[in-house]
């Protein structure tokens, strides 16, 4: 990267919000149709998953900010350079370390340094308070729930660490078959078995909620059912590390202060 970029392509909904959060939202020239947050994003119509090389080249970006988890991204990402075009490869954080940095990279890169340093110490702080002022529990067993086939997430994973902040039991943690990555498929068996105390709904945004979970065979003698200790999570703030990382810890902390035992 030469010089400091003005046209950028982000192809990633939180390297989008970190962009705006550290002052660099006027050299953004495009966003990927999944960046639906800042509301003033120019969202584009090139996918974050899919990311079409001759689309990215009609906007002629001298930045594009690219996944490494999207579909062929060293192709692309070889391609573009062939072209002059400097991109930049981000992967997904596993700490709040790493999120911190990936604030600090973006930030050198438009040379907004001195809004990483603001963003890292507010989100930093704000964490800390919330988990100070916290209910925690080392005894709270929770789900997590990605979609209504129950994959799940472990504490290795970045949102499976959030839960840990707060002491709580991950029962995904002991299920055998997860992936490398910590995201495995739950079974009824062992949901039922395993009667979490809390269910966290990912999969709110697709028609899942308490009473479809109560309706499930089985599940209405879970304990996080006949408590009423399921919880709707808010669409896009548990799966993106930008700025609002901040409020599913929030979130999280509402949600246990609410806990019926």
């Amino acid at each position: 990267i030469a010089k400091k970029p003005t046209k950028i392509i982000s192809l990633s909904p939180s390297a989008t919000e970190i962009l705006y959060a550290v002052g660099a939202g006027s050299q953004i020239l495009a966003v990927d149709n999944l960046s639906n947050y800042p509301a003033n994003a120019p969202v584009s119509e090139i996918s974050a998953f899919e990311p079409s090389v001759e689309a990215i080249l009609a906007k002629k970006p001298d930045l594009v900010l690219l996944s490494i988890d999207s579909t062929k991204a060293p192709q692309i990402r070889n391609a573009l350079v062939k072209l002059g075009i400097p991109v930049l490869m981000e992967k997904a954080p596993a700490t709040l370390k790493d999120v911190y940095a990936e604030n600090t990279l973006l930030a050198r890169v438009t040379d907004r340094q001195a809004g990483a340093v603001k963003l890292n110490a507010s989100m930093a702080k704000s964490i800390k308070e919330i988990l100070a002022k916290a209910k925690k529990s080392s005894k709270i067993r929770i789900f997590h729930e990605l979609d209504d086939t129950y994959y799940s997430v472990t504490s290795n994973t970045f949102i499976g660490k959030v839960y840990k902040d707060f002491g709580l039991i991950n029962i995904a943690d002991k299920a055998a078959g997860a992936d490398s990555y910590g995201y495995p498929q739950l079974s009824a068996e062992y949901l039922l078995k395993a009667d979490p105390d809390v269910i966290f709904l990912a999969d709110a945004e697709y028609g899942e909620s308490a009473a479809t979970v109560k309706a499930r065979a089985g599940w209405s003698g879970i304990t996080a059912v006949t408590k009423k200790n399921v919880f709707a999570l808010p669409n896009d703030i548990p799966s993106r590390w930008g700025p609002r990382l901040v409020d599913f810890y929030r979130y999280v902390a509402a949600c246990l202060s609410k806990v019926k035992k």
